[in-house]
């Protein structure tokens, strides 16, 4: 696969994500964010990110549905941007997992997508147990990387971002579902299937009412992820993440308990993680975590602060550097 070689600078805006850019002369590439909630796709060239295009991520229909919405805007993409689809010199997808190899091409085992894992009761549209997606963008694409978002993300912060210079950190995406990347010794860890990261299936909690789209009950996801909250709690008044978080600063003293009890078991995880790969620093992302990042951080930092200090002092929780663009910027960092 090409290399590209790319310059980082910070933009002269307020929030002060870093501006990522393609030298000058280099082909442009496809950027592909795939979450369970939702499609991102843009084009980055010598200008920037450009041409981003957003959709409900594609739940029904045939197998590879989610491919060829892909497909259809990266073209979308390249006709915004003003650039030849021939002319993309490879295209990076960052997405949701894990991960199954079907005749060797990655395919979607995803919880928040495929229907057919948890069954009916899950309430997701379709029976599949794998989403189709490596094999229809290698047919019209020469070079394409597909990564588990965790670890693309990561690489994205250690390259970009907050996690710049560390050997050993993770990132971590509370949204629809909870995505890790983690690095140990300088090396980003893949695992046999490129599923390493799926911290969000693990247990952390004796709690049993709530069934996660992989088929646990009670697992990580399945108690703290953005789609479990309006499962677990509309009938208490909370429709959403947003709703239940709003309602917590607004001075909501149940909405208050419940948020401090889902900071407190993902904290836990959070807390594993750090004492399991003595890892120095995790950066927080995704959109439950980012619009609420001033009154989530602390508490989960105090699910590690003063527990085994030989192997927590010091380690910090950190909002993401690259914002609300990790998506695009995680995309980018598996091509360039």
């Amino acid at each position: 696969m090409p290399t590209h070689t790319v310059q980082a600078q910070a933009l002269s805006t307020h929030d002060g994500a870093p501006d990522v850019r393609l030298s000058a002369g280099t082909a442009p590439v496809a950027c592909v964010d795939i979450g369970g909630t939702k499609v991102a796709v843009s084009v980055l060239d010598s200008q920037g990110v450009r041409g981003r295009l957003v959709e409900p991520t594609a739940r029904e229909g045939g197998a590879d549905a989610l491919a060829q919405q892909v497909l259809r805007m990266i073209d979308g993409s390249c006709r915004a941007a003003q650039v030849s689809r021939e002319d993309l010199a490879a295209v990076g997808v960052a997405s949701c997992g894990p991960f199954v190899l079907n005749q060797g091409s990655i395919e979607l085992a995803a919880p928040n997508i495929c229907g057919g894992l948890a069954g009916a009761a899950r309430g997701l549209p379709n029976t599949w147990r794998s989403a189709v997606l490596e094999a229809p963008l290698r047919a019209v694409f020469k070079q394409v990387r597909i990564e588990n978002d965790g670890i693309a993300a990561l690489e994205a912060e250690r390259r970009w971002g907050a996690l710049q210079g560390l050997d050993h950190c993770a990132y971590v995406t509370w949204s629809t579902g909870i995505g890790v990347g983690l690095c140990v010794d300088g090396r980003p860890l893949h695992g046999k299937m490129g599923n390493a990261g799926h911290a969000g299936h693990m247990f952390v909690s004796d709690n049993d009412d709530a069934l996660c789209g992989c088929g646990n009950i009670g697992d990580l996801e399945a108690l703290v992820a953005g789609n479990a909250i309006p499962r677990r709690f509309a009938s208490r008044g909370y429709a959403d993440a947003a709703g239940l978080l709003q309602a917590a600063r607004s001075g909501d003293a149940q909405a208050a308990l419940l948020v401090d009890d889902l900071c407190r078991i993902l904290g836990r995880a959070l807390y594993n993680l750090v004492v399991t790969l003595d890892l120095q620093s995790i950066s927080l992302g995704g959109s439950v975590f980012w619009h609420h990042r001033d009154y989530l951080l602390p508490r989960l930092q105090a699910q590690l602060s003063g527990r085994l200090p030989a192997l927590t002092e010091g380690v910090e929780l950190v909002a993401a550097g690259l914002k609300d663009k990790v998506g695009d910027y995680a995309a980018l960092a598996l091509v360039a």
